[in-house]
Formats: structure tokens, C-alpha cells, sequence
């Protein structure tokens, strides 16, 4: 009796403990989209091969609004904002910046159509594997965009552009909507802008007058292809605000967090789970039965937990009764 009771307690106890060490670093870091623009703006998302999905890959994002998604641990990926959208009641439309060219509100695996503001982000997969993320202009610009981490620790620099560079677009570069501003790259497509051919390595692409337009009102974002030393950053253990048309430039002294230069950590993306949005309940079920298991709740976790514990306590006091 005594020897199914302590036997009941210890696979209690280690049932629990089992599931904790699943679920350890199941979950990455939380994002969080703000919107102060004065107009709607639709986020992209891009899942990069490999990478965990959100369950969404745009979304509108209205005046004054924010949304918040839990992204899994080793996540990769970007978001960017469209604007100018319209879609109908089906949600079928397109965007006059960003487009994705799904012709829906959901971009399904499509990525941002330049000029667009890239937010590019590789989360580690442990608390010792850090996170490196940074805004990209690379592609061109479309919308004022910073990013912002908390709770973490390393540099966790803040990066992003608070400038408004449609007002500063050369004419030249300037997309025909004038809400946008193109790359050089995309402009005139040539090596020396393109980063390619002769050029296709640090030293021997360097800078143009047209990148150090974009890095003087920007100087914490990528301005050309192999601008990573003042423009990558990296944290560990942090969830991240991205806030398109910042009200006034919160960025950080850049006396508090130095960019750090990133090897190998690539721009791919993936997906997360919209916290504002109701899911089917239990979802958790169904993914770990497509051996999605990483994409886990907290509600559902803790719901898991409940059944394990009282579950097994019952399964072994049933068990102690006949033995007795």
C-alpha cells in the first residue's frame, strides 16, 4: 500500500516535471505590432524555410491599435507594414506599399513587393543562444519603423528609422505613388548598387550616395547589403515591440547598446500565435498530433498540466486501492 502511494506521488512529480522539460523553450519571444500612424496599416509576415508558422501572415492593424503574438523559440523571420490597402468583405484587395501580391489580407507565404521598411529577426533557441534582429532599408522604404526589446539582457539595442524618408527621397528614387522610396538597387539595378557580381562582397561594395542618404536619417538601420556593423543587433531572452510611424523617437542612446556584427544569421521568417485572437480550443491537440508540437499555448499548457497531475494521481490511487 505505502509502496503504491510513494510510487503514486513520485510519477506525479515526474510526469509534471516531463512536461516542463517538453515545453521548455517552446516559446520565443513575444511581439508586439503598435500602430501610430494615422492611417491603417496592414503587417506582413513572411515565414522563411524551416521556420515554425504564425497563424497569420497579415492582419490589419488599425489607427492607435496593437496586437501581440507569441513567437516559438529559434523563430526567423520579418514583418513589414503595408499601407494603402484595400480589400473587400472576403478580404481580397491589394496595397498600394508592400504588397505581397496574394491579393489577400493574408499574405501566404509571399514576402513584401519594394520599397518596403523590413524588420529582420533570428531568435535564438535557448537562453544562451541570442536573439539578432535589425530594420532593413535595403529594400527600399516605405514607413517610419523602430524596434524595441524588453526583459532582455546582452546590448538589446533599439533600431529603426523615426525619419520620415519619403520627404527625403531623391526624385529619382522615388516610387510613382510618392509613398514610397525605392533602393538604388531596385532603381537602377546595376552591380555597384546591387551588391553583385565585382561587387559582391564587403570589399568591394561599399557605400553610395545614395545608401548614405538612407544611413544619415538612419543610422541604426541597414542601408546597403554589407552594412551589418552598425546596423545588427542582438539580445537574448527578450520580447520585441515593432511600432510603425513612432510619435516621436524613442530609440536608445546609442551610448547604452553598441550593434553587434552578425555571422550567418540570415533574414528567412516564420510565425507566431495572435494572443488577441480567440483560437479553437484545444488547438494544441491538433498540432501535436501533426507533430507541430512546439506551438503550444500557455492556457493550453497549463491545461495539459491539470489533466497530467490529477490524471496520474487518480490512475495510481486506483491502483493502490486493489493492490490493498
Amino acid at each position: 500500500m505505502d509502496l503504491f502511494g510513494n510510487q503514486s506521488v513520485s510519477c506525479s512529480i515526474f510526469l509534471v516535471f516531463s512536461v516542463l522539460l517538453i515545453f521548455h523553450g517552446a516559446f520565443g519571444a513575444k511581439f508586439t505590432f503598435v500602430n501610430k500612424c494615422d492611417f491603417t496599416v496592414w503587417p506582413g509576415i513572411l515565414s522563411g524555410a524551416g521556420s515554425l508558422k504564425f497563424e497569420t501572415t497579415g492582419f490589419e492593424l488599425r489607427k492607435g491599435s496593437s496586437k501581440s503574438f507569441q513567437a516559438p523559440a529559434g523563430w526567423s523571420g520579418r514583418f513589414w507594414g503595408r499601407t494603402g490597402c484595400s480589400f473587400d468583405g472576403a478580404g481580397r484587395g491589394a496595397c498600394t506599399t508592400g504588397d505581397c501580391g496574394s491579393g489577400e489580407i493574408e499574405c501566404n507565404g509571399a514576402g513584401a513587393a519594394p520599397p518596403a521598411t523590413l524588420a529582420e529577426f533570428t531568435l535564438g533557441s535557448g537562453a544562451s543562444s541570442p536573439d539578432f534582429y535589425d530594420v532593413s532599408l535595403v529594400d527600399g522604404y516605405n514607413l517610419p519603423m523602430i524596434v524595441e526589446g524588453t526583459g532582455g539582457t546582452g546590448a538589446c539595442g533599439s533600431t529603426g528609422c523615426v525619419t520620415d524618408l519619403n520627404r527625403q527621397c531623391p526624385a529619382e528614387l522615388k516610387a510613382e505613388n510618392g509613398g514610397a522610396c525605392r533602393s538604388a538597387c531596385e532603381k537602377f539595378g546595376t552591380p555597384e548598387y546591387c551588391c553583385s557580381g565585382a561587387y559582391g562582397s564587403p570589399a568591394t561594395c561599399k557605400p553610395t550616395k545614395y545608401s548614405e542618404i538612407f544611413k544619415s536619417a538612419c543610422p541604426r538601420s541597414y542601408s546597403y547589403a554589407y552594412d551589418d556593423a552598425t546596423s545588427t543587433f542582438t539580445c537574448s531572452g527578450a520580447d520585441y515591440t515593432v511600432t510603425f510611424c513612432p510619435s516621436s523617437p524613442s530609440l536608445k542612446s546609442s551610448t547604452d547598446s553598441s550593434p553587434r556584427t552578425a555571422t550567418g544569421t540570415g533574414t528567412t521568417t516564420a510565425g507566431a500565435v495572435e494572443q488577441t485572437t480567440s483560437l479553437p480550443e484545444n488547438s494544441w491537440l491538433a498540432d501535436l498530433a501533426i507533430g507541430d508540437s512546439t506551438r503550444t499555448h500557455p492556457n493550453d499548457l497549463s491545461f495539459l498540466l491539470f489533466v497530467l497531475i490529477f490524471g496520474s494521481s487518480f490512475f495510481f490511487s486506483f491502483l493502490d486501492f486493489f493492490s490493498s
